[in-house]
């Protein structure tokens, strides 16, 4: 078995000119149900020791990377030779050199000891998979739509990290992850639905929610009707969709993004110009109640807080890895592993006015994180129009982001999905809405 400070020998007398280690311990539980009785289950003890080193050229302006997993039951001799080979790896290719996170910017103690202040929300494996099977029990089936199977995985994670530089910092927290089926039947027709959860610990609320919301999807997809040609027409997210949506914000104030030239949105100025709907403000969060990225700490040893990156359409800072906050002259960097948008100005019934086309379900749908071009196939949607409501299916969604962040509205209520809490309804005003093929 090879510890933690066993590689830091090794890589002190490799030759390399920086390193990092990675080390996540995980205690886990896993259910397995067919309908809801149990077919198997186990106990999981992990870990995973993951290390990168940096190689500079020889007048120091440039330098490489390079990471690989050790598995912590390698011998010292093997430890030895995958760290050359990181060594040779990382001298291949190298871009503009950058310091790593040192122990008095990051906040820990100068003597390099754990800091073990974010294991203040440790959780029991067997309380959060208790609340998760009852929630499971608690969801209203009827005949016609039902639980076909589901999975459940608890974890509680401890995150130990060290660098070159001095930073030894402990981190707990729990993480959880639930996979459901649903099956939906009527007149010999069947939909079957796959869903995939990430939480904390169980927030009973929103899982039985979104199960629930899952087996009415199914149900009205038996009874669509073909999506007609729209035209404009405004269109409304209510489910997880919208993370997409909010992730182009996340994205356009992330430095490498910046860096790159991928955007353009500058501290101090508007992230778009004539802005008459509602305006975006995000923030970073330390932490967030049953999210799974309540880490006190990034990946490169960073201390995670509370940060404005959007403030009512400006663009207050940025976030990002070391590297291209280094290369963008941010001193205070760090990866955030929670977000919330706050919400807008109306309610959801507010949102929900007029004509409109609501989308419960696409095969799939993105937005392009450099152009903000949107692309999405229809599965599900409820048709809007002059008091009426038609339940429609097929078809596709497009426009883009760049157009719509002017006029956007969203609700004041919020909706959270794992790591992010945002707006739970959101408005884009005029998005291209092809119909079915062989719609009447």
């Amino acid at each position: 078995m090879i510890s933690m400070e066993d590689m830091t020998k090794i890589l002190k007398n490799s030759g390399v000119d920086a390193w990092e280690l990675n080390d996540v311990r995980t205690e886990g539980w896993e259910f397995y149900f067919i309908r809801h009785r149990l077919d198997q289950n186990r106990i999981r003890h992990t870990e995973h020791l993951t290390v990168t080193v940096y190689k500079k050229n020889e007048d120091g302006s440039r330098m490489g990377k390079a990471s690989a997993e050790i598995p912590p039951t390698a011998a010292a001799n093997e430890a030895k030779a995958a760290v050359g080979q990181l060594s040779n790896e990382a001298s291949l290719v190298m871009d503009p050199a950058y310091e790593l996170n040192k122990p008095e910017a990051n906040g820990s103690a100068a003597s390099g000891k754990a800091d073990s202040s974010g294991s203040a929300e440790m959780a029991d494996v067997r309380s959060m998979a208790k609340d998760f099977i009852e929630t499971m029990n608690a969801v209203p089936e009827t005949a016609s739509e039902d639980i076909n199977s589901y999975e459940i995985f608890c974890d509680v994670n401890t995150r130990r990290f060290m660098n070159s530089e001095g930073i030894d910092v402990t981190s707990s927290a729990p993480s959880s992850m639930i996979e459901v089926v649903t099956n939906a039947r009527k007149d010999g027709q069947e939909i079957e639905s796959y869903r995939m959860y990430r939480q904390g610990t169980c927030d009973r609320d929103a899982l039985k929610r979104n199960v629930t919301e899952t087996l009415g999807i199914g149900r009205d997809r038996l009874k669509a009707e073909k999506t007609p040609e729209l035209g404009k027409c405004d269109v409304v997210f209510s489910t997880d969709a919208a993370l997409e949506i909010y992730n182009w914000f996340i994205t356009h104030v992330d430095a490498g993004a910046v860096y790159r030239g991928f955007s353009d949105w500058k501290p101090g100025e508007p992230i778009a110009s004539e802005m008459t709907g509602d305006k975006v403000t995000l923030r970073a969060l330390r932490s967030l109640e049953n999210s799974s990225q309540n880490d006190a700490y990034d990946a490169e040893g960073a201390p995670v807080r509370d940060m404005d990156l959007i403030r009512d359409g400006v663009t207050e800072g940025y976030h990002g890895s070391r590297k291209f906050s280094s290369y963008l002259k941010l001193s205070d960097s760090f990866l955030p592993g929670n977000f919330s948008v706050s919400g807008g100005s109306r309610s959801a019934d507010g949102i929900r006015e007029g004509r409109y086309l609501e989308v419960m379900e696409f095969s799939d749908f993105q937005v392009n994180s450099i152009s903000g071009n949107i692309a999405g196939e229809i599965r599900l949607g409820y048709l809007h129009d002059g008091g009426k409501t038609k339940i429609v299916s097929g078809g596709s969604v497009s426009g883009s982001m760049r157009d719509f962040v002017k006029t956007m509205a969203f609700s004041k209520e919020q909706r959270q999905y794992d790591n992010m809490l945002i707006p739970a309804v959101t408005r884009l005003r005029d998005v291209t809405v092809a119909g079915a093929a062989e719609a009447e």
